[in-house]
């Protein structure tokens, strides 16, 4: 037990109401005395120690600092109770079976309450049972999720109580929680009574409470979050924790009203981009929309003059109808007055007429009669020429018998010869060979030749054997020979070194190598393959990018291949004969869908990369999706030299998206986000393995030698099976010289043979001439005589001289007829003639009334037929003009009434109504058609435009009331933030003058409010410039003392009731912890300070205190007092003075 005193005696002063805890641990507190109070400032101001080392100007230059300014007295905001709590404030803690304590109870100052004690004894649970007591979600706590997890181990349920200092004239506010193990319900309790957890979420809100900012309350696992904040989040956590109480409020109206005005000017300018089209489009439509107008009004003139002309043709018709009516009637009646005057003369011609016809028809059936008879007699002619034909050709065959029996008897002679000659030769038949002995000859010949044929064969199956010993023995040489080739081939060396480890890719290559025609395109072959290293300097970090199974794996272009291959090898043994364990690999390609590269050239050119991955290598063009989509070579930068990149910097943008690897030297950097929380960026790194494939592998000599001998091998069975061929070459030409002495003799037999066999058929064909000869003589011999057909030829010419008797006689009875039908027909004809002058005489008695009938006649028809066409040129003109009538519209029906009714249809003629109608339609004819829809489409869009620039109006009048309250948000909000800044940023400078470094506070301006941000800049070396504050770029110790020297800076201008800092001070050395703790218990202990948490594991010797901080100390152990109450420090530094008081009293 320590007691700490000022240096004129004064009492330490103490709550006599504070209590210690029981069973698990002993919180104790008690209040402490500075020994050098206000002068303490200066005496730290004036050190030369501090005034040695320069502060860095806004460019990071340094110069001379000079005397720290003399800070402005802050102007209390918050109301402060006689007790010396703002409402809001702790007044009382209370705690059971929470996390590490069983039991505890403790009541914090109003100013700087310092918790400490050795780590595991439960100081952090104090900030967890703050935020879970108050409301608050646990996940501020970066710990666990659940309020139930917070119950202590061996426990079911416990609770958090928690009094804060209520308004003034009101009593404190007494918030219980329950905490039950088995359920994540937590309910709360009011002064009492049950309440809910909005509405204890609603008074957090009225007493202003700030847990979740980290400007306000960072507990111990957030620390290192507080400088990972971006400079706009610590803006606006800043607003919220100090300064005017509207500044959250005005700057998200200027981020909200920011981003409305920009969406409006957005929309505004694509209205005004899309408004300036549509009229252009108009514009141009415009011509077409006038040309449409002139064709309509040419078509409705048309339309019109379509109607008038056959209109006016009707009326022009009609008149013409109601002249030649009458005229046509007297015509007819002056024709019938004409034919009645002269019918007596007229009946007579026609009587004459009648009769001459009679006349005619008799003359021409007589003239008839007459031809048949003369066509009956040329029949008769002609069959009498007929007969006498047949008679001359009887004449010629008896003329012609003489010669042929002359004829008979000289072939008889002939025959008589052939015979005698036929069987002379036959009876001395020539001199031959016997034809069985030359055909024995022939088959032993023939014999011994197929033993030569046989011996041939057999030679010949020994020959092909030879041969295809000889390929084999050929080929096992070249397969050998490029077998010792390919060891020192690099492709081969990895196939071979894949086989050894993955025989089914292996095969699947060799197999894909002969089979490239089943597949749409071309299958590319694993990258182990495929990919080539031209720089090899490269080579250890390309293999480092890819895995194992995708070094292995077999890429397809179109999906359709990756099925079959699928199909082929690894579903069916159809390829291998067995099914192969291989990857494939398929995926549209969609580079869109591509994750773009982390870093851009120039950044990569920055920070000494020598490219990507992807950069570095030679592979086929399609292959190159597959590197990136999977392998991500696109994102994977390189750098040989190990210490050429900054890889904080490298981390820092490669964690701009969604993570990445970079190579440096030997290691691979693999920056990854969390997937939880806030996914924060993640490093991890690791040394490149060995190189293992993309390395040319070493040749093993015994392999060398087993192929070697195996070549030597095979050489020597070739040289033995071409001294075999020798061999068979010398056999096959003795069987040849065999084959042409059989030959030779087999020809000569042959000679021999044909000889006697030409010698028989010539016997043979003197036996048929013999024959022959003796067949036809007979023949000849047993002809009939001639007398007897001379005789039958003379009686055929009797006959044919009766009927040509018969003929003649018929002959002469048709003249007899044919002359009597003569005369008939000369006297019908010289009766026509008569009847033909009587009416020539009385046509020439009548002819002068016949022509005048004619002429009547004839004007007579001529206007009836004027009448008939009149009449129904009148009628088509008037159903013309009723159709068009009909099918005309209103407008145009209205306009030719008006024109009847003024005469202006009198005006023209039919004629020159047509002409302006044709003139129209040529007219029309020249105005090209335009589309009605392009009219629609010119009203729709016109339409359109002036609704839009009607909204684009309604936009611009929204802009100018945006803008004006954007700008009366900013006229309020921008000075009091630079005025809360410029204030914070003074007591920051001012810290780290103190502690021998540099720091400042500075607004980052930006067009979009959200962007808006304050920049922490500091300073820990001479030879730095200022730097802005990241979670990466300092270290952990550097960000510590940044962030409490900034709190610290803030605590002033606070409007939260109460803040904590849970161990900010791990990581810093004694000076500058020293240095932070002298000038929190400063700023914390002011009067018009407010409530402050400092929770710390170690306190560093002579370190100042004040009389307004207070001190709990935090113990656990296993002899600890069973009675709540016992072990209070106070109680017992309290009990000691009454009892040494007491004793002195004795005394006395």
């Amino acid at each position: 037990m320590h007691d700490y005193a000022d240096s004129d005696g004064a009492e330490s002063q103490h709550d006599p109401d504070a209590e210690g805890s029981m069973d698990g641990a002993n919180a104790m507190e008690y209040n402490a005395v500075a020994p050098g109070d206000e002068d303490e400032d200066e005496d730290m101001g004036q050190d030369p120690s501090r005034r040695k080392r320069a502060r860095a100007n806004t460019t990071g230059d340094s110069r001379p600092t000079g005397v720290v300014p003399k800070l402005e007295k802050r102007r209390q905001t918050l109301p402060r109770d006689v007790d010396g709590f703002i409402p809001g404030s702790i007044v009382r803690i209370q705690l059971e079976n929470f996390l590490t304590y069983d039991w505890v109870e403790f009541r914090p100052g109003p100013h700087l309450n310092m918790i400490f004690g050795p780590n595991g004894t439960g100081k952090s649970s104090i900030a967890c049972a703050i935020c879970i007591g108050l409301n608050f979600p646990p996940a501020l706590l970066a710990r666990a999720p659940d309020v139930s997890s917070y119950v202590k181990n061996d426990k079911n349920s416990g609770h958090t109580e928690i009094e804060l200092k209520g308004a003034n004239g009101k009593g404190n506010l007494i918030i219980r929680r329950m905490l039950h193990r088995n359920s994540k319900s937590a309910p709360f309790t009011l002064n009492g009574k049950s309440a809910s957890g909005k509405e204890v979420s609603a008074r957090m809100a009225e007493l202003n409470v700030q847990v979740g900012n980290l400007c306000t309350f960072l507990p111990q696992d957030r620390v290192a979050e507080f400088a990972r904040m971006t400079p706009q989040q610590l803006l606006k956590e800043t607003q919220r924790a100090a300064g005017n109480e509207n500044l959250t409020a005005w700057h998200d109206t200027l981020i909200s009203s920011g981003k409305e005005l920009r969406r409006e000017q957005e929309l505004v300018d694509a209205d005004r981009d899309q408004l300036q089209t549509m009229e252009e489009r108009n514009t141009n439509l415009e011509r077409d929309v006038r040309r449409y107008e002139e064709r309509r009004a040419l078509e409705k003139q048309i339309e019109l003059l379509e109607f008038i002309v056959p209109i006016k043709e009707y009326y022009e018709a009609r008149e013409k109808y109601r002249i030649i009516k009458p005229q046509q009637r007297a015509a007819m009646a002056n024709l019938r007055q004409l034919e009645q005057r002269n019918k007596p003369y007229l009946e007579m011609e026609k009587a004459l007429t009648n009769e001459l016809k009679e006349r005619e028809k008799q003359r021409e059936d007589r003239k008839q009669a007459t031809k048949r008879k003369f066509k009956q007699m040329s029949a008769k002619w002609e069959e009498s020429e007929e007969l006498e034909s047949q008679t001359d050709d009887i004449k010629n065959k008896l003329s012609s018998l003489k010669k042929r029996e002359k004829d008979r008897l000289s072939a008889m002679k002939g025959h008589a010869k052939t015979i005698q000659e036929c069987e002379e030769r036959l009876a001395k038949p020539p001199e031959t060979e016997d034809l069985e002995d030359l055909n024995k000859q022939l088959r032993e010949l023939a014999q011994n030749n197929n033993l030569t044929r046989q011996r041939q064969q057999e030679l010949q199956e020994q020959q092909r054997a030879n041969v295809d010993k000889s390929s084999r023995c050929k080929h096992d040489v070249e397969q050998i020979s490029r077998s010792l080739q390919q060891l020192d081939n690099e492709a081969h060396q990895r196939l071979e070194t894949m086989r050894r480890s993955d025989r089914d890719s292996a095969e699947v290559v060799e197999w894909l190598r002969s089979n490239k025609n089943k597949f749409r395109m071309e299958i590319f072959e694993p990258a182990i393959l495929c990919v080539n290293i031209p720089n090899r300097a490269y080579a250890q970090a390309i293999e480092a990018c890819f895995g194992h199974s995708q070094l292995r794996t077999f890429v397809a272009q179109c999906e359709e291949d990756y099925r079959l291959l699928n199909r082929l090898c690894v579903d069916t043994p159809e390829a291998l004969g067995r099914k192969a364990r291989i990857n494939t690999w398929y995926k549209t390609k969609d580079e869109s869908k591509l994750q773009p590269p982390p870093m851009s050239r120039e950044e990569l050119a920055a920070l000494n990369f020598n490219g990507y991955a992807i950069d570095f290598i030679d592979c086929p063009e399609g292959l190159k999706w597959f590197l990136c989509s999977d392998v991500r070579m696109h994102r994977t930068a390189i750098a040989l030299k190990p210490n050429s990149v900054n890889t904080d910097r490298a981390t820092e943008l490669v964690a701009r998206g969604p993570g990445a690897t970079y190579i440096v030297g030997d290691s691979a950097f693999q920056v990854t986000r969390s997937r939880y929380g806030k996914r924060l960026a993640q490093t991890a790194a690791h040394q490149l393995g060995q190189l293992r494939h993309f390395t040319a592998a070493a040749v093993d000599p015994q392999v060398r030698r087993n192929f070697q001998e195996r070549l030597a091998e095979a050489r020597h069975h070739l040289t033995l099976i071409e001294e075999e061929e020798k061999e068979l070459s010398n056999s096959e030409k003795e069987i040849q010289a065999a084959h042409r002495a059989f030959k030779e003799a087999h020809d000569g037999l042959n000679a021999r043979k044909q000889k006697v066999i030409d010698a028989q058929r010539a016997q043979q064909n003197t036996r048929l001439r013999l024959q022959d000869a003796q067949r036809k003589l007979e023949k000849l011999q047993t002809v009939k005589p001639v007398d007897v057909e001379r005789n039958a030829l003379k009686q055929e010419l009797l006959t044919l001289a009766s009927k040509r008797i018969n003929i003649v006689r018929a002959y002469l009875a048709l003249m007899r007829s044919a002359i009597q039908e003569q005369e008939l027909a000369t006297r019908a004809g010289l009766e026509f003639l008569q009847v033909a002058a009587n009416k020539a005489t009385l046509e020439a008695l009548c002819k002068e009334q016949k022509e005048q009938i004619q002429e009547v006649e004839a004007h007579t028809r001529k206007i009836t037929l004027e009448f008939k066409a009149a009449k129904d040129v009148s009628k088509r003109k008037l159903e013309a003009s009723r159709q068009k009538a009909a099918d005309m519209d209103d407008e145009t029906r209205e306009k030719f009434q008006a024109m009847e009714a003024n005469g202006e249809i009198e005006t023209k003629s039919a004629l020159e109504w047509d002409a302006e109608l044709q003139q129209r339609r040529e007219d029309l004819d020249m105005n090209t058609n335009t589309n009605a829809g392009v009219i629609d489409l010119y009203n729709r869009r016109k339409a359109e435009i002036d609704a839009l620039t009607a909204t684009i109006e309604d936009r611009q009048t929204r802009i100018l009331r945006i803008e004006q309250s954007i700008t009366a948000a900013r006229d309020n909000w921008q000075p009091e933030l630079e005025k809360l800044v410029n204030s914070i940023g003074k007591k920051f400078s001012a810290a780290f003058d103190r502690i021998g470094c540099a720091g400042e506070i500075r607004i980052r301006e930006d067009e979009d409010y959200d962007k808006w941000a304050i920049d922490i800049m500091v300073k820990f070396r001479d030879h730095e410039k200022l730097q802005l504050l990241t979670g990466e770029r300092q270290s952990g110790g550097e960000r510590s003392l940044t962030t409490i020297l900034y709190l610290m800076s803030l605590t002033e201008e606070a409007r939260a009731p109460f803040s904590l800092v849970d161990e900010i001070n791990q990581g810093m050395d004694q000076r500058a912890e020293r240095a932070v703790h002298n000038s929190l218990v400063e700023v914390t202990c002011r009067a018009d300070s407010g409530q402050y948490f400092l929770i710390t594991p170690k306190l560093l010797p002579d370190l100042n205190y004040h009389a307004r901080m207070k001190i709990l100390c935090v113990n656990n152990g296993e002899w600890l007092p069973e009675e709540k109450g016992l072990g209070n420090m106070m109680g017992l530094i309290d009990g000691f003075v009454r009892a040494r008081q007491g004793r002195g009293n004795a005394n006395a």
